[in-house]
């Protein structure tokens, strides 16, 4: 089993190498790329099966053990991540191969494309699977560096302009990583994860507290936890459709899984709870009320991702058993729906025209498979019955109810208020886009239109270009997965209760790291 974990990073690496010496051969690109991927998928899947039955998965990269060396940890929630992050990055490769047939590489020139995601997909699994906080690091920086060349595809100058902003802000972010990885060195001696995790409760009640403060607010910068969100909304909507869809899935998640690591690995007192709570709070009803406001659909996804992010912070903050649980499963949710819904906006922009409400009409008649695909995907991200986004929140409202207070009831009424509101604004969004005439788009007048704020570097303009069957199938598929979330939710929320029961005892990743006692 240990022999496959090294291949998750690996084997990325590679086929990123082999893509970059395939420049001026598009086709056997796309079959490093595919390949890649699925062979990922499939040591995922592998992965997840044989730790879930044997417990974690450790490897001593060099054969240099710990603390000394870099290691590499598998366990339940890494699994879960690890599977969730392939799928999805397999099925927005697919749609991009498809845009790629039906319009060359004016939108993601083939050559750049192909190996920057590999890279990018590198770096994401490298994040999931570190074992000391210098190497889930270099799995930021790797994604990130790929991820300032998917973000300017193209070279527009809305584009520069987003990527421009989401440089500065993830080199801040990182500097502050940096400097809470050197702080935490000197007053542990270690970096390594396992370690960690009995040195720092030994630590000084004061210093547990600003090492606790520098790594979660490095990592709320790049979960987008507000008021550390502000980049998003701006950065994400501008780049090419497969982009912003893996954007929006999974690097904030990255971000997520990193406060979820740590938080409850080397500081399980939970002594941030109420702050957390509150930064959960404002996250949720800030970020939706942004949303509201949009008359852009790329930028009114991009809104909701933001409030959603406030329902893992909320789950991490509860710090229960039965909340992690719920937070995982929830995190899961997230990144199936989020990504599915921003490939349908690749679609509707690609069919439409635009993504502006004021523009866009008729395309229930245009696209009526477009149109039930959004539809679904709303419903689950709005959390109606019995969708995955329904299931997840229950869960989490549930762990609150059982924690009890009086801010854990104000959380439950921001949520619920959240997802109300989540309904509202895609319900809009669908009606506006699919269900008005096409015809009445021209002389629509109305108070609602009028009150709200389009993208702010649209044009104007509207172009429609051509779909392929291979973009609307992957965008189908994604979506039955994430409704597979629903069919399989009892099987899901078993795995994640026993990946939560792991993540709340760190003897658990101690002993595996140092099976013979930490030195």
């Amino acid at each position: 089993m240990n022999v496959l974990v090294p291949l998750v990073v690996a084997i990325p690496l590679l086929g990123a190498a082999l893509a970059l010496a395939l420049g001026r051969r598009s086709r056997y690109q796309v079959m490093v790329s595919v390949l890649s991927l699925t062979a990922i998928v499939v040591i995922s899947a592998i992965l997840l099966v044989l730790v879930d039955q044997q417990g974690p998965a450790v490897v001593h990269v060099g054969d240099w053990q710990a603390p000394w060396g870099i290691v590499l940890v598998v366990d339940r929630l890494s699994a879960i991540m690890l599977i969730v992050s392939a799928l999805m990055l397999l099925g927005v490769l697919l749609f991009a191969v498809g845009q790629g047939i039906v319009e060359g590489d004016r939108e993601t020139p083939v050559s750049i494309f192909h190996p920057t995601y590999l890279v990018l997909a590198a770096g994401l699994f490298n994040a999931f699977i570190a074992g000391d906080l210098f190497n889930m690091y270099v799995g930021f920086e790797m994604l990130l560096s790929a991820s300032y060349v998917l973000l300017t595809l193209g070279g527009t100058g809305a584009r520069i302009r987003a990527g421009v902003t989401y440089i500065v802000v993830s080199l801040v972010s990182s500097i502050l990583f940096l400097s809470a990885i050197a702080l935490i060195y000197g007053a542990t001696g270690t970096v390594t994860l396992a370690l960690l995790a009995e040195r720092i409760p030994a630590l000084p009640g004061d210093v547990q507290l600003i090492l606790g403060l520098m790594l979660l607010i490095a990592f709320s910068v790049k979960a987008a936890v507000f008021p550390l969100s502000f980049w998003l909304p701006d950065s994400y909507p501008t780049a090419p459709a497969p982009v912003t869809a893996v954007f929006a899935g999974l690097l904030t998640k990255v971000g997520v899984y990193a406060i979820l690591r740590t938080q409850t690995l080397l500081f399980p007192d939970n002594r941030l709870s109420v702050p957390l709570m509150i930064v959960a709070l404002l996250t949720m009803l800030v970020g939706i009320l942004g949303a509201l406001a949009q008359a852009d659909i790329k930028r009114l996804l991009s809104f909701t991702l933001v409030s959603h992010i406030g329902y893992m912070i909320f789950g991490i903050a509860l710090g229960t058993e039965a909340a992690i649980a719920a937070t995982i499963f929830y995190v899961v949710h997230h990144i199936m729906i989020q990504t599915t819904l921003f490939l349908c906006a690749g679609l509707i922009e690609r069919i439409g025209g635009t993504t502006s409400l004021a523009r866009l009409g008729g395309m229930l008649k245009a696209a009526p498979l477009v149109a039930i695909l959004f539809f679904i995907g709303a419903l689950n991200l709005g959390g109606i019955p019995p969708f995955s986004g329904f299931l997840g929140k229950v869960a989490l409202f549930d762990a609150g109810v059982q924690v009890g207070g009086a801010l854990s009831y104000v959380l439950l009424a921001g949520g619920a208020a959240t997802s109300l509101l989540t309904l509202y604004a895609l319900a809009r969004a669908w009606n506006m886009a699919f269900w008005r005439p096409r015809r009445d788009v021209e002389n629509y007048d109305s108070a609602m239109l009028n009150a709200l704020q389009d993208d702010p570097h649209d044009e104007g303009t509207v172009t429609t270009k051509t779909t392929s069957a291979l973009m609307t199938t992957a965008t189908a598929t994604m979506l039955a997965l994430t409704v597979s979330l629903t069919v399989f939710a009892g099987p899901a929320f078993d795995l994640a209760a026993r990946a939560a029961a792991n993540i709340v005892e760190p003897s658990t990743y101690i002993d595996a790291v140092f099976p013979a006692g930490t030195p």
